[in-house]
């Protein structure tokens, strides 16, 4: 990145930095993406049983691998104040880090999986492909760790177009892979939804590899000189990584697992109301890609100026994504709220599923603003390393309000399973309002001690 003076550089470096992000986003959850539509294809136990495995895993993913998010904040502080010499150490204890978490992802799952299918009201099949499904996805744990390290690493030094090679390269390797297990062709086992799992985690390999050659051959990357040597373990540099990196998983856990939580509760419902709503979550997901995408380009941004002492040079980055975010997400309602009945097609032919999706659709679609703020915001508080207070508000604005507001509707209204939907709306709107606070406070106490030095 490069010192930039004028609103019109800081927009097209943002962009620079955002595209690349952005279509590294979209092309790593359309594995997830794929991975459902095409086990939809095959049968409406097994788009409920890889949507509900998925439902399990992406809360789960999201929040481990958004402690190791901390490794771009560090990274960025240190490049921006000049400390280039301590990048390497920092991010081979992110990856000593990684190695831990992975360990603990392998225990907690095996134990936990099983009696949490348990609770969900659900059908045998189905139950059997969603345990299933997670397991074939476990095999690609321990490489996803590492590569957000890597990518945390990749993307603080503003070359973010080498990540979106790296998962546009593997995309189709997936797709070619979901085929082949799924509907077991050129000699392989029919696995059903199941082999979309075993898909998944053979490209997360492939991903790591070419990531971790790419860091030991090329440059920029090159010269920090990563696994040339394994530095000895440093719990004080833990200890930086984990106190930034915990709120920062906490939050997305928070956020994402609000919707694992819903589909835990909607399970009373039938297998196509099931299918239904992961159908529409997954689509929704898939559209949250762009502003998580403005999220992790202004924590890059933000980090740098802020690194730098530059605090009003952060401010104006802050109001380029949220704005920026604000207009892609009133483009995509519109899209969503016309075309929802083709949308739903993608998902199944079944009559049901496709009526029942379409009106999921509806409720993506409001709830696309209220994302298109909060994400971003989150995204430039961890820029000043600001998570803590995050934490709590996503907390308090998901579980405490949008939850509890979503079963009362669900059970005491005619809403049924959509009052569900209508909780995560309430939710996020409440997230967007009190983070926007907590980043105006927070950018107004900088700006004042920089005119109190």
């Amino acid at each position: 990145m490069i010192e930039t003076a004028t609103t019109r550089a800081k927009v097209r470096q943002f962009l620079y930095i955002l595209i690349p992000i952005m279509v590294t986003q979209i092309t790593m959850f359309s594995m997830t993406f794929f991975d459902t539509i095409m086990s939809g294809r095959y049968s409406a136990d097994d788009l409920a049983g890889v949507a509900v495995g998925s439902s399990l895993w992406m809360p789960v993913y999201t929040g481990l691998s958004g402690i190791l998010l901390s490794i771009t904040p560090i990274v960025g502080h240190l490049i921006g104040g000049g400390r280039r010499e301590q990048v390497s150490f920092s991010v081979m204890q992110g990856v000593y880090v990684a190695l831990v978490i992975s360990a603990a992802t392998y225990a907690l799952g095996f134990v936990l999986l099983e009696p949490v299918l348990g609770l969900m009201n659900l059908s045998e099949n189905v139950r059997r492909i969603a345990f299933e499904y997670v397991i074939g996805l476990s095999f690609g744990i321990l490489p996803l760790f590492l590569t957000a390290v890597l990518r945390g690493f990749i993307d603080a030094l503003g070359k973010t177009r080498t990540s979106m090679i790296i998962t546009l390269m593997a995309l189709p390797l997936n797709v070619a892979f979901n085929y082949v297990l799924i509907y077991g062709k050129f000699g392989f086992p029919e696995f059903g939804g199941v082999g979309s799992g075993y898909a998944s985690a053979i490209t997360y390999w492939l991903i790591f590899i070419l990531a971790a050659w790419i860091v030991w051959r090329h440059e920029p990357f090159s010269t920090y000189r990563l696994f040339y040597q394994l530095p000895h373990v440093a719990l004080s540099k833990w200890k930086e990584i984990l106190v930034l990196g915990l709120p920062i998983g906490l939050s997305i856990f928070f956020e994402t697992s609000i919707f694992s939580a819903v589909t835990l509760l909607m399970s009373e419902y039938s297998t196509n109301v099931i299918a239904a709503h992961q159908a529409a979550l997954n689509f929704a997901s898939l559209t949250y890609m762009i502003p998580m995408s403005v999220s992790m380009a202004l924590t890059i941004v933000v980090g740098f100026e802020v690194g730098a002492g530059r605090f009003h040079d952060a401010r104006r980055y802050s109001l380029i994504g949220i704005f920026m975010a604000i207009g892609v997400a009133a483009v995509g309602t519109v899209v969503i709220f016309t075309f929802r009945d083709a949308f739903a097609h993608l998902y199944s032919t079944d009559a049901e599923v496709l009526e029942l999706t379409a009106g999921f659709l509806i409720f993506a679609a409001i709830f696309q603003l209220s994302d298109a703020v909060q994400a971003p915001v989150q995204g430039a508080l961890r820029g000043y390393k600001d998570v803590n207070v995050t934490f709590m508000m996503t907390m308090m604005s998901y579980w405490v309000i949008g939850l509890p507001l979503g079963w009362t509707l669900a059970r005491w209204t005619d809403w049924g399973p959509y009052g569900y939907w209508i909780g995560l709306i309430t939710g996020l709107t409440c997230g967007a309002i009190t983070l926007s606070v907590r980043l105006w406070l927070v950018q107004r106490k900088k700006a004042l001690s920089r005119i109190g030095a």
